[in-house]
């Protein structure tokens, strides 16, 4: 059972929150382009200091739950239950990814994504290091007995199967055309 956590850590983790509603409020009115880290940080009421401790750099702020993301990949393998199949919990958690990223509200910062250079190679980089995460994690399984190459083509195909489901107009159907051909990669190797 783990521990609520004490009063610091709710502190942190709620000025981390008010800075990225700040940065992405500020972003969506202005423009990615035109709001600078001293923007974000004085309507904050944050030091300059403060914001690069929460967060490692301007594009980090559009993609807050990366950290977030990337463990619950991760955990989809290494917490699902003896004997469950290895793809069915990937699906299950990129489907709820995908339902969490395609909600009313997230067309403009999908559109601010794609009109910023910076923002469409932070999250290019963002989602090889979610592959390279899955990857090992599938590796490490016991269970599994599938080569390291193995490993990573299906943890990218899992990915990709995010964002190309994440843009249609219909992710569900988009999800289930991929994971088809994830499974059937799967199995054969």
């Amino acid at each position: 059972m783990t521990e609520p956590p004490g009063r610091r850590e709710r502190k942190k983790a709620a000025t981390r929150q008010k800075i990225a509603d700040t940065a992405l409020r500020l972003f969506l009115d202005r423009g990615y382009d035109a709001v600078g880290i001293r923007d974000v940080a004085a309507e904050a009421d944050v030091a300059v200091t403060t914001l690069f401790s929460h967060f490692a750099s301007k594009e980090a702020l559009v993609f807050e739950q990366d950290d977030n993301f990337e463990q619950r990949l991760t955990q989809a393998v290494t917490n699902r239950a003896p004997h469950e199949p290895l793809i069915p919990a990937l699906r299950r958690e990129i489907q709820e990814m995908v339902r969490h990223c395609t909600a009313d509200g997230t067309v403009p910062i999908y559109r601010m994504i794609d009109e910023s250079r910076a923002l469409r190679e932070y999250e290019e980089s963002m989602r090889l290091r979610h592959a390279e995460s899955l990857a090992t994690a599938i590796a490490a399984d016991p269970g599994l007995s599938q080569t390291t190459t193995a490993c990573r083509t299906i943890a990218r195909f899992v990915i990709d199967a995010y964002s190309l489901a994440r843009e249609t107009d219909d992710p569900q159907a988009a999800l289930d055309e991929i994971f088809q051909m994830i499974e059937a990669a799967w199995e054969v190797t």
